[in-house]
């Protein structure tokens, strides 16, 4: 009997360990996967584009692209996604659409006045592609920025998260970090199709 009793004893001790590293594996990872999954804007549900977007992808082909043509390492994209943004940002000037336009909203390129965020984003996205970024990783976006002004960004779906490239900043930072309200997004399985409803 004393031998049956030290085995179960054994076997309880032994599947204890086994069972609490079971459950420190699981707090390990946990984490980790939850972090993951918030790096990336969530959707909730489907949205009509905004206003002065419905006709982007009838008049600019590449701006619903569905796939590129050319792979490129992650360095090297992020390398060129800063430059884009940094370059479009000091070389276009800010433009409303109601000073070149004489209406509220008009999501168009840039021209040789300048353009204002949507325009930004618009050519940001265009260079981009052009240099060989998959288009599905480039969605358009609407947000309110920090002073809940509504406002226009290109995010760019790195291999760790959503990066935003944004008119106002040089930097290409988090969407977390922007401390923006995400309203609207172009699908990344339908370019042509807009979402919002986004998970806080």
């Amino acid at each position: 009997m004393k031998e049956y009793t030290e085995f179960f004893r054994i076997s309880a001790t032994s599947a204890g360990r086994h069972l609490t590293a079971f459950f420190v594996a699981l707090f390990l990872i946990a984490p980790q996967g939850a972090s993951a999954a918030d790096a990336y804007l969530q959707a909730g549900m489907a949205m009509p584009a905004p206003s002065g977007a419905q006709k982007i992808c009838q008049t600019y082909a590449w701006a619903c692209a569905k796939q590129s043509t050319r792979r490129l390492g992650s360095e090297a994209e992020m390398a060129i996604v800063r430059d884009v943004n940094r370059r479009v940002n000091t070389t276009t000037p800010a433009l409303s659409d109601e000073k070149q336009y004489s209406r509220s909203e008009l999501w168009s390129l840039p021209t040789r006045a300048g353009g204002d965020c949507e325009d930004f984003a618009l050519l940001k996205k265009r260079e981009l592609v052009r240099l060989g970024v998959d288009p599905r990783r480039l969605l358009l976006a609407t947000v309110l920025d920090r002073r809940r002004v509504p406002h226009a960004v290109l995010v760019y779906r790195s291999p760790k998260g959503d990066l935003l490239l944004d008119n106002l900043t040089d930097k290409v930072v988090g969407w977390r970090s922007s401390g923006y309200v995400f309203l609207r997004m172009q699908n990344p399985d339908r370019p042509d199709q807009w979402v919002g409803g986004f998970r806080a």
